[in-house]
Parts: C-alpha cells; structure tokens; sequence
C-alpha cells in the first residue's frame, strides 16, 4: 500500500514581539492521477483563519494573518496521500534536434519554462555539461535529459551547507556542491538552454526500509525532509521526472507538493511581520509509510536540521532550503 502520512511543522522564535504576520503556505499535496490527497489540515499557532486559493501553476496556496503581538509562530500541515501506479510513457524518443525545430512553440506554449528565472539564469558553464550530455546519449531527447540529470549527479557533491536557501545555479557551479534544491536547479538550467521546457518541484522523498542499500545514502541526501527533483516536457510523453540528486528514477515514494519555474515560486512557507526582532527557523518532517509485512504501520520521524539563530532587522520570514 504506498498510503503516506505526513506532518510539516515549521516553527519561528522571534527574540522579542513582533506583529502584523502574513503569511502563504504551499503545503497541500497535488491530487491528480498519480497520487491522491486523502485529506489536509493547516493549523497555526497562534489560531488564526484563512483563505485558499490555486496559483498559477496549479498549486494550493494557503494564507493567513496574525496580527496581535506574538514571540513565536507555528505552523503545521498534515495530510495523507495515496501513491497510485501509472505506467511508464512509452513514445519513441524523438531526436532532440527535431525537438530544437520546436522551440518557437514551447515559447509559445511553455514559456515560463523555458525561459530564464531568478534561480536559474542561462549561464555560458552550462554548455560544457550540454555538450557532454549530448556526446553520451543517442541523440534522443530522453537520453539527453537522463545524461545530462547522471552527469550533475557525478559532478556535484551533496554538502548541506554549501549554499543557501537564495542561492542560484551560479552558487553551486561555483563550488560544485550542493543539496537537492540547487541539483534540480542546475538541470532545469541545462535542459531549458538545450530547448526543452523544465519545471521545479518540491516535496517529499519518503524514506524506504533500513534494510534496502539506498536508505542510507537517501538519509544522507534529504530523503527524510523535504525533496526537490524536475520534470521535462518531452513531445509525445508529456512531464517526466528526473532526480539528479538521488540519481534514481523517481518512483511512488516521490510525493508532489508544487511545481513552478524555480524554489522562488514553490516555497512552503513565506511571509512579512512587522517589527524589529530576529528570528529562528526549525522544520520538522515526520512521515508514516504503509503498513510492513506484519501488518504494522511503520514510523519515521525526522527533523530538519534548525537554522542558526541570527537575529537581524529584516521582515520578511526566513525561508528553509529544501535539502
């Protein structure tokens, strides 16, 4: 049963009162043919009431204001999805350089996706890994994208820590690191300028059994918070998923949040307050995957490692990198 259980509890301390908080959420899961969201709740500590709404992209977006006086500000989000099996598209690989012949009509079409971003600007470095990428498939746009998604894989090293939650592509060509935000970042980068339409998603990699061989290396990479990979539209098949930082297929245990041209558009938590106090991040993932083979629902609780306190006078809310 690939039936999940999750929790999102993000939580800022503030190191004095602050007020007039407005906050968006995109926490909701996608419900759409691949996966199913059973239920949602959003909650807030202090209480507050608020609206919904669907964005551009399709994605659920929750806000809400608190506008007393407050030190702290909770906020957790707990829903249950159902991951469903769907079969692999199975359209002939069109050569990548027809699909060139097309770019006129993705611009037209999917223009957002195409185009450069704040977090992922056309760099002159990503032609090199265009080029390798090219060398090492076929000439099909599939193996195009699947090169190019095994090289950033090789070549960067997954360092939390090595960039920020702002950071662009040019952070992490810079030091060749990463984590999975920037990762998906640097493949969109790639395939946009080898003309293919990419989007970001965020959400959450649930993590397999201890006893599988890459438990530990997802442990390590972000597979117990939240997870960022891409999708590429390819003619004939439609969005398909690729995770460069795992550098696996992305499977049943990939659970969507959001999709958007970069991090900028799908941040789980943003906001403003009014005041002068610092802040402190800490976000929590839990996540409760099917039942064993005894029968026993299994629980895995993880926490994403807190941000540093660093009290500053800026208003806007800290935002947490997706690891």
């Amino acid at each position: 049963m690939n039936r999940y259980h999750l929790v999102h509890v993000t939580e800022f301390h503030y190191d004095g009162p602050v007020s007039e908080s407005y906050n968006e959420v995109r926490l909701r899961p996608m419900h759409d043919d691949k996966q199913s969201c059973l239920s949602f709740r959003l909650s807030t500590s202090p209480e507050s009431r608020g609206t919904a709404y669907r964005d551009s992209c399709g994605n659920w977006v929750h806000q809400f204001n608190i506008l007393k006086e407050h030190t702290r500000l909770k906020i957790e989000a707990e829903s249950v999805v159902l991951a469903h099996e769907t079969p692999t598209p199975t359209a002939a690989d069109e050569r990548l350089a027809d699909v060139r012949q097309r770019r006129d009509e993705f611009f037209e079409d999917y223009f957002d996706y195409i185009a450069p971003s704040v977090f992922v600007p056309h760099l002159q470095q990503l032609e090199e890994i265009i080029r390798s990428a090219e060398q090492s498939s076929d000439g099909g746009t599939v193996t195009f994208v699947q090169a190019a998604s095994d090289l950033i894989h090789q070549r960067f090293k997954y360092v939390k820590g090595a960039t920020h939650v702002n950071s662009s592509i040019v952070d992490s060509l810079s030091v060749g690191a990463g984590v999975c935000q920037d990762f998906a970042h640097l493949l969109l980068g790639v395939v946009r300028m080898g003309g293919l339409p990419a989007r970001y998603v965020s959400g959450y990699l649930v993590p397999g059994s201890t006893a599988e061989p890459n438990a530990k290396q997802e442990e390590v990479i972000g597979g117990q918070a939240s997870h960022a990979w891409a999708e590429v539209f390819v003619p004939d098949a439609g969005w398909m998923p690729f995770d460069p930082t795992l550098g696996n297929p992305v499977g049943l245990r990939h659970v969507r949040i959001a999709y958007g041209r970069d991090y900028g558009d799908v941040a789980p938590v943003r906001g403003v307050y009014k005041g002068h106090a610092g802040q402190r991040l800490s976000v929590d993932v839990r996540v409760r995957p099917a039942l064993d083979d005894e029968g026993r629902e299994q629980l895995s609780k993880t926490n994403a490692a807190p941000q540093e306190a660093t009290p500053h006078k800026e208003r806007p809310q800290q935002q947490a990198q997706q690891q």
